[in-house]
């Protein structure tokens, strides 16, 4: 079989992880504080009860010509809840084209959770603009995330091919499908507070973590938050650590 890059000129702008970036609701939202002496420690949750999907490949060297390699890391926020039950698949146009396990440390039979070389196979000549789609089972969350695209594939551009990439799985939650990208300092100073750089900001929906950063030394801290539906509104909640006082935003950002 003869090996090229066919299905993998890429892929940059889906994997890499589009989002967008807005601090545009007309309404300023006010604040309430409360004494704390000591920082707060958010995090998100990202268990689902999704089923292990029943993936399974076909005899692909009779079906394709063509084929590739991609190596792919897990992003740090999953990389905790990564196990040797995790999956990794591509779809292109629907047709399950590649299916992996963790990769395996050479020299041992220990896989290397988080890391995955998938081998995927086409017939694509290069002039077809494709859908892709590249799906992430991780067993101990029991999630699938999913990051899909129309793509088309003339492009010289490669991912995966020479060195591993690092897709932005949860960007492609089915428990959060969406996503906004707040900057926090415009938010903070809007409502009269001042931003300091290594303070923390959480994102909440009532009770449930949302998303978290902490706050840059150079000024400009992007916040992701991540949505169950449009229309949200989520609370920002800031910890001032020199002043041990937690600010709480309500309705500070629109979904």
């Amino acid at each position: 079989m003869k090996k090229t890059k066919i299905i993998f000129a890429v892929l940059a702008s889906l994997f890499l992880g589009a989002c967008s970036s807005d601090n545009s609701d007309n309404k300023q939202p006010s604040y309430t504080e409360t004494a704390q002496t000591e920082a707060p420690a958010w995090g998100m949750d990202w268990s689902n009860n999704q089923e292990r999907p029943d993936w399974t490949e076909p005899d692909f060297p009779s079906i394709y010509e063509n084929w590739t390699v991609m190596k792919v890391q897990i992003e740090k926020t999953l990389e905790p809840y990564t196990s040797e039950g995790d999956l990794l698949a591509l779809f292109v146009n629907g047709e399950l084209r590649g299916l992996t396990g963790p990769a395996v440390i050479v020299g041992s039979d220990q896989v290397d959770n988080g890391k995955f070389v998938l081998k995927v196979w086409g017939n694509e000549t290069g002039n077809e603009t494709v859908n892709m789609s590249l799906q992430y089972y991780n067993q101990t969350l029991k999630h699938v995330f999913t990051l899909s695209e129309d793509i088309s594939m003339n492009s010289d551009e490669t991912t995966g091919i020479d060195n591993d990439f690092v897709p932005e799985f949860t960007k492609g939650s089915a428990k959060y499908p969406i996503t906004k990208t707040v900057t926090v300092e415009p938010v903070l100073n809007g409502v009269g507070l001042t931003p300091a750089g290594d303070n923390p900001i959480g994102a909440f929906v009532g009770e449930e973590c949302r998303g978290t950063a902490t706050l840059s030394q150079g000024g400009t801290t992007h916040l992701t938050i991540y949505g169950r539906s449009a229309g949200e509104s989520v609370t920002l909640k800031y910890y001032d650590a020199a002043k041990q006082i937690l600010y709480t935003i309500p309705d500070a950002v629109k979904m």
